[in-house]
Order: structure tokens, then sequence, then C-alpha cells
């Protein structure tokens, strides 16, 4: 690919908006009141918008190897505590992929360096649930399920916030659990039963 082309190709983007709304980036630059926080994959193959089948401003965005919510990270800590307290956004989702990198790194044993304390945290998402992925003996498949475990511990992490179950008392915000299949381009939602995944752990981290 030729790096310069990307500004030829923004020229076009720019005509072709203009062509359809004159006033586009004009009202684009007014501000924005996205509905949706979207966590996901950093992996190019993946891309927010595209796949939801949504334009500039419906969602805020964060990516991370793995679509990865640790509460030391202060990047992804800030990004949901800004979409949720000022952006007020009513959905939360945390979108992994199938045949994720991030996830498959995890599942070797392999030093790779400064991403071991990244990874770790899918380790542990493994270890967590250790007893299900080891009874599963086709390695694609367990690689598929850590994918889906992974999206749903995320969540967990989400909702863990203090941000989160505040606004959660004073409003209808919704957490989202999904994959995307790279191979079929199919968005999946988990059905993610938090209510019942959360009953036995919400007292500790509970807020008053």
């Amino acid at each position: 690919m030729d790096i310069k082309n990307i500004f030829e190709n923004n020229r076009k983007w720019v005509e072709t908006k203009l062509g359809l709304d004159p006033n586009y980036f004009k009202q684009l630059s007014e501000g924005q009141s996205p509905e949706i926080l979207y966590i996901g994959c950093s992996d190019s193959r993946v891309t927010a918008e595209d796949l939801m089948g949504i334009q500039p401003g419906e969602a805020f965005v964060h990516r991370n190897i793995a679509n990865m919510v640790p509460n030391t990270d202060l990047n992804v800590m800030s990004v949901i505590e800004y979409a949720v307290r000022y952006l007020k956004v009513n959905h939360i989702v945390v979108c992994g992929h199938y045949y994720c990198g991030g996830v498959k790194a995890a599942m070797q044993s392999a030093d790779l360096g400064i991403l071991n304390p990244w990874l770790r945290n899918i380790r542990d998402v493994y270890r967590i649930h250790q007893q299900e992925l080891d009874s599963i003996s086709n390695e694609e498949d367990r690689y598929k399920r850590l994918v889906e475990l992974n999206v749903q511990e995320q969540c967990v992490n989400v909702i863990k916030t203090a941000v989160v179950q505040r606004e959660y008392r004073d409003r209808d915000l919704m957490v989202h659990g999904w994959v995307f299949d790279v191979h079929s381009g199919k968005l999946i939602d988990l059905k993610i039963d938090f209510p019942k995944l959360l009953k036995h752990i919400m007292e500790i981290y509970h807020l008053d």
C-alpha cells in the first residue's frame, strides 16, 4: 500500500460526503451524542463502524488488544467514565472476535515481552474457567470459547466500575457482550445472563 494514496482517498471521501450533504462536516463539528460505547479489539480486520453498519458520531469507540477492560488501565477506565458520565451513552458493548491473535497468544506459554502483563489478564480468564475450557477437546473450539468467556469477563469488569453502577441506579444503561465472526462476517449477541452471573459477586463489588 502506498501511504500517499490515503490522502487521495480522503479527498474522494470528502467529495462524496459533501455531494450527499453539503452540511455534513459542519454538523459533524457541532458535537457528539452517541448512543453506544463500543469496546473492541485493535485487530485491523475488525472495524467498529463497519461491522455495526453505523455512521461517524453514532458510537464512542475504544479498542485495544483482545478488547480488555482491566481496572489498572487508565485509558479504558477514562473512556468508560467519559462515555457514561458525560456523553450519557445508553449501551456499552464489549465485542470480541473469533480468531483473535491476542487470545491465541495468551493460550501459549511463550515469553512475549512487554505483552506479558497484558496477556496475563486473558490467562486469568482461562484460569477462572479452566474446568470448562479443559473439557473441550477440539483446540479451535476451545479457542473460540475462550474468546466468548473473555468478552463475558470484560463485561463484568465494566459493570464493576463505580460510574456504571451509579448510572445503573439512575437510568436504563445496558451492557452487551458480542462476538464478531471473521469467517462469516456475522455479529453474534452472546445474550449473557448478567443477573445470574453477578448474583454471588455483587455483594463484594456493590457500591452504596
